[in-house]
């Protein structure tokens, strides 16, 4: 009898040692967890959020909205290069000579093979050459993987979710606003979901978004994420 009250005594202090240990490191683990997943996630919102950029300096009216369009623009589209040789200086700025009028002097000049006006407003050493380059190229390491943008890590499968909409509040031109994101629950589901409930309810109470997102969509914010 008094074996058997021990040994239920020593299981009791032993189940009550692991409850303690689990509420202590539960905690402790989950926020490691969380920090190792949200670096993959923040990197792959910062990609999104370089593409989007370029998509809106090459398309000017507005971001894209659709994540498999975004992959396919970047995947195409080229940027312009240009090697820049000599420099106008201030005489010849006085005289009103642009780049433009510059170049254009050096074009009839090439057309013609007269360089006479070349050589009398002294554009021998000016030049200018414009060359492309693949954008996929100049944004992402060799052998980024493109087509992989569109997913959430860690998230199974799933991918981010994209809107865009205009803010027309304020004079003058419209200003086009972009936002990706994805849930805590995408990502963080089955690592521990009490954690989890904790962290959305904390989330909620300041009013925050419930999860990582890059831009704002409601308000304009220079496509900032919301871990910076």
């Amino acid at each position: 009898m008094k074996k058997g009250l021990n040994l239920l005594l020593f299981v009791t202090i032993i189940g009550l040692g692991y409850i303690c240990y689990r509420s202590i490191m539960g905690p402790i683990e989950f926020a490691e967890e969380r920090s190792f997943r949200e670096k993959a996630i923040i990197a792959r919102l910062i990609d999104i959020r370089t593409a989007q950029v370029e998509y809106r300096n090459i398309n000017k009216n507005g971001y894209s909205d659709n994540l498999d369009s975004l992959i396919e623009f970047v995947k195409t589209a080229q940027m312009p290069i240009v090697l820049k040789e000599g420099e106008l200086n201030d005489e010849q700025l006085e005289r009103g000579l642009t780049e433009k009028k510059a170049m254009d002097i050096i074009a009839k000049a090439k057309k013609t093979n007269n360089w006479k006006e070349v050589e009398k407003e002294g554009l021998k050493e000016f030049r200018r050459d414009t060359s492309w380059i693949a954008l996929l190229d100049t944004l992402y390491p060799k052998g980024y993987p493109i087509d992989s943008l569109s997913f959430v890590p860690f998230g199974n499968g799933a991918k981010f979710e994209v809107a865009t909409s205009v803010d027309t509040t304020k004079a003058g031109s419209p200003q086009y606003l972009f936002e990706a994101r994805t849930p805590y629950e995408v990502y963080l589901t089955g690592v521990n979901d009490q954690e989890l409930k904790n962290l959305i309810s904390e989330m909620k109470k300041m009013d925050r978004y419930c999860g990582l997102k890059v831009g704002d969509v409601e308000m304009p914010n220079n496509n900032a994420g919301n871990w910076e």
